[in-house]
């Protein structure tokens, strides 16, 4: 029995999967149980590309492709996924932008964050520089200074690098500093574990929900980067006075999440 109008959102990295990496068997069949009861939303600050390769073995799943949403780019991107034998995907919402900030100002913004990746470079961190250090994904700019062609080794020695010298930062406040100097008005987070996430005003996660009738739709949230400087802040807060916003540690413990507290009170629901 189906939980009509009941969506549960899932960060990926950190939350479905480990970082970049495909997901598991065990978080599979919680989320296939999960979608015999209600619909699914998998809700990333990346792009489709990376919702593709992490997702895809869920995807191929019937039970989970027939019951779910893609949210990329926190949600300013809605993708459907379609298909019996072959999958295939349809996008109903994509923002830009490069058309909300305006061409001038979006020039300006990479102009800062050029100057702010050499710096990090002369600073003498000795981070890994991988290429595909900025990435356009129309409604965000990722930065990731050691590059997103990073293997796992090298996002590891960021990793470390960064814990010891607070690199992100120091340079989250210093980028912030220069687009209230510049009066480019975005929002700055830290995305995943070696990355920022740049996009303008509300477009959060929360803007997710707009896709959505809230009158007439029961969320729920579970996401890992849930403090004031996560990308899943918003959204864990805006949902939380429901008592259906959850951070999580691992894929494991999301597992337990969906376990022990989603499908108990979806239980509960079908039983009164």
């Amino acid at each position: 029995m189906q939980h009509a109008n009941t969506l549960v959102l899932f960060d990926v990295d950190g939350t479905l999967t480990e970082a970049r990496q495909p997901i598991t068997m065990p978080v599979m069949i919680a989320l296939r149980e999960l979608c015999r009861h209600t619909e699914v939303g998998f809700l990333t600050g990346s792009g489709m590309e990376y919702i593709k390769e992490q997702l895809w073995p869920a995807l191929n799943d019937l039970i989970i492709r027939h019951n779910c949403h893609l949210l990329p780019c926190n949600g300013t991107e809605y993708v459907v996924p379609t298909g019996e034998e072959v999958l295939a995907f349809q996008t109903i919402h994509k923002a830009s932008m490069v058309e909300e900030l305006g061409e001038k100002t979006f020039y300006k913004l990479m102009g800062i964050l050029s100057v702010l990746q050499a710096d990090i470079v002369k600073e003498g961190y000795n981070i890994p520089l991988t290429g595909n250090m900025f990435q356009n994904r129309t409604s965000m700019i990722n930065w990731c200074p050691s590059g997103r062609s990073a293997t796992t080794q090298e996002r590891e020695h960021f990793k470390a690098l960064d814990k010891l010298y607070g690199i992100r930062k120091k340079y989250i406040a210093t980028l912030n500093e220069q687009c209230q100097k510049n009066e480019i008005d975005v929002v700055v987070k830290l995305g995943g574990d070696t990355s920022f996430d740049i996009y303008p005003p509300g477009w959060d996660k929360t803007y997710a929900l707009r896709h959505f009738d809230r009158n007439e739709w029961n969320f729920w949230f579970v996401g890992d980067r849930c403090g004031i400087d996560g990308n899943d802040y918003e959204i864990f807060n805006f949902l939380k006075p429901t008592g259906r916003s959850y951070e999580t540690g691992s894929p494991e413990e999301t597992v337990e999440i969906i376990d022990f507290h989603i499908l108990r009170e979806v239980d509960q629901y079908d039983n009164r």
